[in-house]
């Protein structure tokens, strides 16, 4: 698999979240279902903005990539984003650009002019065979960069002659650098050969990059590029697709800053990979909802003794029946939605059907010591850590989850802990004083504050913020 990575010149927004998540949860999937997964994903790092932005700074490209490269690792390790197997840099792979662009000039599908390389578009019979678009109609609806060197408008560049500043490297027509399209091309082709299975990223890329890669890849190989291509949909702020160039983007790490890592993982997964996702505070707000279910309901069953037996216990009620039959069909019901094209949304539907029901059945029992809730604890566990390996989600213990939103809602508030404990022990105080008027005062200005107390029956008080 090969996934179209970033061009290092900014911070990533939520845009490259959608992208990166959505093909880890393929990754991990597919390596779930035993398949031995060789996964690409490049960092596009010589390119006119990285130029543009460095002589911005007054740096060196490669220092600026290599601030944005790392910053990119250090938002993915926070997303719970897997490691590709293979991360390769444009830069290092010079050599095999300039090798497949040679290949594409020997075939006549590429011509050289003074120190430039353009591919010929017409040269190339299957040109928008995966963006349906016809070169007539690119002829008269496209708005084609005036470049009196090009033989015809339609062509795009494969190497750039030097510029004054730029980055450049030898090549045997004459000093320069890559373009961009032909750097998928090369480190595609490098690494898994000629096809590979699946070719990812954003919709966006659709025209005229992976066209543009197709062309390059099977003009120069005369051979299939890839068998699949899947494509994420966009991130949409006020039904626009979130991007730098219309400033309105929001940075992985000002989201993550307000709210939860695993929130913000939660919902990306919680739609299809390839339909667009509204970016709303509402919809983060259901995501942090949903978590909190799904931990809630964790910390629930923790307090239930263990099952030995693996086999289902005989139900009585039809409650019971529902819900050991919902169980006993777990691992097939996940598998049918991951393969409807990685239907992550089915997916977790059906998990908070499950979850329903385990609420709904311990809430009917008196005690919840029964053989079905000890067999649902031990059930719902592999449920729980299947979710974990495959989506990404809930594989940190209860208290931990609920702790860090805590912490996050304090933040938030610019509280701290110790602020309110110690409100909370004047509380203790003034109702033990039977000073019920200033414990409602502490509890109005704690509630101001964004936090709310629980009362016990026991006479402990627990609290939560937001």
């Amino acid at each position: 698999m090969y996934v179209c990575g970033i061009t290092a010149y900014d911070s990533c927004h939520m845009g490259h979240a959608r992208a990166a998540v959505a093909f880890d949860v393929i990754f991990r999937y597919l390596k779930y279902l035993g398949y031995d997964v060789r996964f690409v994903r490049n960092y596009t790092d010589v390119d006119d903005k990285i130029i543009q932005r460095a002589r911005e700074k007054n740096i060196s490209c490669k220092e600026l990539t290599e601030q944005y490269i790392a910053e990119y690792r250090e938002d993915m390790k926070m997303l719970q984003v897997l490691t590709p197997t293979v991360e390769p840099k444009a830069t290092e792979h010079i050599p095999e650009m300039i090798e497949t662009i040679r290949q594409l000039i020997d075939q006549e599908k590429a011509y050289a002019v003074g120190g430039n390389v353009y591919y010929r578009v017409r040269a190339f019979q299957d040109y928008g065979k995966l963006s349906h678009k016809k070169i007539e109609d690119l002829e008269s609806g496209a708005r084609i960069e005036i470049d009196e060197t090009k033989k015809d408008p339609l062509d795009f560049a494969l190497w750039k002659a030097a510029k004054p500043g730029e980055p450049t490297w030898e090549s045997p027509w004459g000093p320069g650098r890559p373009g961009w399209h032909i750097e998928c091309s090369a480190m595609s082709t490098k690494y898994l050969g000629q096809p590979f299975d699946i070719h990812g990223g954003g919709r966006d890329l659709i025209f005229p990059h992976h066209e543009n890669e197709i062309a390059q890849a099977e003009g120069a190989c005369g051979k299939d590029f890839c068998r699949y291509f899947l494509h994420n949909g966009f991130i949409n702020i006020n039904a626009e697709k979130m991007s730098k160039s219309l400033k309105n983007f929001m940075t992985i790490r000002q989201v993550v800053e307000e709210h939860d890592a695993e929130v913000v993982r939660y919902f990306l997964v919680s739609a299809h990979y390839g339909s667009p996702i509204d970016y709303t505070e509402k919809n983060l707000a259901d995501a942090k909802a949903a978590l909190d279910r799904l931990y809630t309901l964790m910390g629930r069953l923790e307090t239930i003794p263990l099952q030995k037996k693996l086999k289902a216990p005989k139900t009585t009620t039809d409650l019971e029946k529902e819900l050991v039959d919902d169980l006993s069909l777990w691992p097939k019901k996940f598998e049918q939605a991951m393969n409807e094209d990685f239907n992550t949304s089915q997916a977790l539907g059906a998990l908070f059907e499950t979850v329903r029901l385990i609420n709904k059945y311990l809430d009917a029992v008196e005690t919840q010591a029964t053989p079905v809730a000890r067999w649902t604890r031990m059930q719902f566990e592999s449920a729980r850590l299947l979710f974990a390996q495959v989506l990404g989600i809930g594989s940190l213990p209860p208290k931990v989850y609920f702790e860090r939103i805590k912490n996050k809602n304090l933040a938030a508030a610019s509280l701290s802990s110790e602020t309110v404990e110690a409100l909370l022990t004047k509380r203790r105080e003034a109702r033990l004083a039977k000073d019920f008027a200033e414990a409602d005062r502490i509890r109005k200005k704690l509630f101001d504050l964004g936090v709310e107390l629980k009362d016990n029956p026991d006479g402990t008080t627990t609290w939560h913020v937001g």
